[in-house]
């Protein structure tokens, strides 16, 4: 009996962390897209990858989690630029990106 609820503990858990990564990432994803909509450049293979992941602490004391995901774009179509999508729970952080070359 204590067996049988350790494990559905287990699975909701593990349901729970993939359900909150997925929305973690459509999130990223949807943020990437318009900034690189905005900087006039190519999003690559519509992907963000997640790459850390990271308990912080918020300005409140609240504790959350803080997630990197790398995405790949191009400027001239030649090339390809990293960069970088940090998250802090559902909200967007940051977006760096690599120095790129652009048309003139």
């Amino acid at each position: 009996m204590l067996d049988d609820l350790v494990l559905i503990a287990l699975l909701l858990g593990a349901s729970l962390y993939w359900f909150s990564w997925q929305q973690a990432r459509e999130i990223a994803l949807a943020a990437v897209r318009t900034h690189c909509l905005n900087l006039e450049v190519q999003m690559l293979d519509e992907y963000v990858a997640l790459t850390s992941m990271r308990l912080y602490r918020d300005s409140t004391g609240r504790i959350g989690v803080r997630r990197r995901f790398s995405f790949e774009f191009s400027s001239t179509g030649n090339e390809r630029y990293n960069g970088v999508c940090i998250m802090a729970g559902r909200r967007i952080e940051s977006i760096q990106m690599e120095p790129y070359r652009f048309d003139d």
